[in-house]
């Protein structure tokens, strides 16, 4: 047998002991979950982490291994068991479904779980809808989008932020979620970390953690309005970390950054490098004069992400994009080609022509909705911070033991679809109430809320 092979039977010899040693890491940290489920437990412990993160790069200095790779093979592990203990987690998704089935079987459900407007969309799409047909738009098109669209949304965007924004900065997808997971899934690599503000929409640590990316979570709280501090970021950022994740009007809490503190935010990912995916899909139902787009700071690794879904009621036309420099246009779009070779284009004409509509009226509209269901909620004496904007607000039920998920499931049987806080991060004793149906029904629901509360 030659050297080489006993070195390749060696290495081999090692990849299956590690298999065997990942096997057991797993079964623990499946024990682990499983404990702080009954225990009530969040289920990243970011101290615990930062110990251990310390210990490897310790070690790799004795050892004299790469830093990088000791630290990217942790962070893998650290996904690989967070996935693992997050496989119980119940969702707005996975309530809007349980109340789905219900209603098949003939109960009347109340919709206060998912973030859906019920705003028909703008006329001009019926019409839109109808002539695609003849004007041709039916055939294979760009990955990154039709090009008369592409200088429809550029023009817009630079109309609406003063920004200088060319269709070479465009980027047209199946809805902004896609969007969301190019960004992540391009620009960044397995082992990499992504910083993300909690409570936040699922879907951010969903597509890192798709794609072994590791998540670093900056908790907020009720009581500090919300706002993380500038610490906590800094002290979030390693040699691993890549992005950081803003949304501004909050989902779920409608919060909106003071501007100075939101300054200081960038001035740190700047300085640090990092990229900044900012999902600004709420953009339009901003009711605090204080936001402002990160378009606006002109830095070239800011990727926004925006929708149709929100603005022009249109979530089931999946009309999405970013805006971002044109070189992370390309790379997006590379992997949008290879996943699915461009977005509909009688879906892009549709969405073309519904930028020439006015729906200012659909702002005032979720404003008084929001209003409406503060003003009940407020009455009830529930414990909230009043929404700066987006469409929903952001309830705590009770002390630290208080069980929001059971909470949830308890109320569909009265016929009232919530949203866990758990959802959104380590929020057990929270829930989110969205506003994206009409009064009437609003209130309905929240006197359903009352009457579920009660019975506590």
């Amino acid at each position: 047998m030659s050297h080489i092979d006993e070195l390749r039977n060696k290495v081999d010899e090692v990849t299956l002991e590690m298999i065997k040693l990942l096997k057991t890491r797993t079964d623990i940290a499946k024990e682990i979950g499983n404990i702080k489920k009954n225990l009530g437990l969040g289920i990243t412990d970011q101290a615990r982490e930062e110990q251990l993160r310390a210990k490897i790069i310790s070690l790799c200095h004795d050892i004299g291994l790469d830093e990088s790779i000791g630290t990217k093979f942790l962070n893998f592990l650290l996904t690989e068991s967070v996935k693992i203990q997050s496989e119980t987690k119940q969702t707005h998704l996975s309530v809007f479904l349980k109340a789905k089935a219900l209603e098949e079987e003939g109960k009347k459900i109340i919709h206060m779980e998912v973030g859906e407007p019920d705003f028909s969309p703008p006329k001009i799409v019926k019409n839109a809808l109808e002539e695609v047909y003849d004007k041709g738009f039916v055939k294979y098109g760009q990955a990154k989008g039709m090009p008369v669209f592409r200088t429809a949304l550029a023009e817009s965007v630079t109309k609406l932020y003063g920004t200088n924004t060319k269709p070479e900065n465009i980027i047209v997808c199946p809805g902004a979620r896609f969007a969301v997971y190019l960004a992540i899934t391009t620009l960044l690599n397995a082992g990499d970390e992504i910083i993300v503000i909690e409570p936040a929409w699922p879907a951010y640590r969903e597509c890192a953690q798709n794609s072994g990316i590791k998540v670093r979570s900056i908790k907020t709280t009720l009581e500090s309005k919300w706002e993380p501090s500038v610490q906590q970021i800094a002290d979030a950022i390693n040699s691993n970390t890549k992005m950081i994740v803003l949304n501004y009007p909050n989902n779920p809490t409608g919060k909106i950054l003071p501007p100075k503190l939101q300054d200081k935010i960038i001035e740190v990912v700047i300085k640090n490098d990092l990229y900044i995916l900012s999902d600004e899909i709420y953009s339009q139902y901003t009711y605090n004069k204080e936001w402002k787009s990160i378009l606006s700071y002109n830095y070239k690794k800011s990727i926004v992400t925006q929708s149709f879904s929100k603005s022009h009621s249109m979530t089931g036309f999946r009309i999405g994009f970013a805006i971002t420099d044109s070189q992370i246009i390309d790379k997006m779009a590379k992997l949008q080609a290879l996943c699915l070779t461009n977005v509909s284009e009688p879906m892009q004409y549709v969405a073309l022509q519904a930028l020439k509509a006015d729906t200012s009226n659909n702002s005032i509209n979720m404003k008084t909705r929001l209003n409406t269901v503060t003003q009940k909620a407020k009455a009830m004496k529930l414990d909230f911070v009043e929404p700066d904007g987006a469409m929903y607000l952001f309830v705590k039920l009770g002390n630290e033991s208080f069980d929001a998920t059971k909470f949830t499931n308890e109320a569909l049987n009265f016929g009232l679809a919530l949203a866990p806080g758990e959802a959104f991060g380590d929020y057990k004793n929270f829930i989110r109430i969205s506003t994206g149906i009409e009064e009437k029904n609003l209130m309905e629901g929240m006197s359903l809320l009352k009457t579920v509360l009660d019975k506590k």
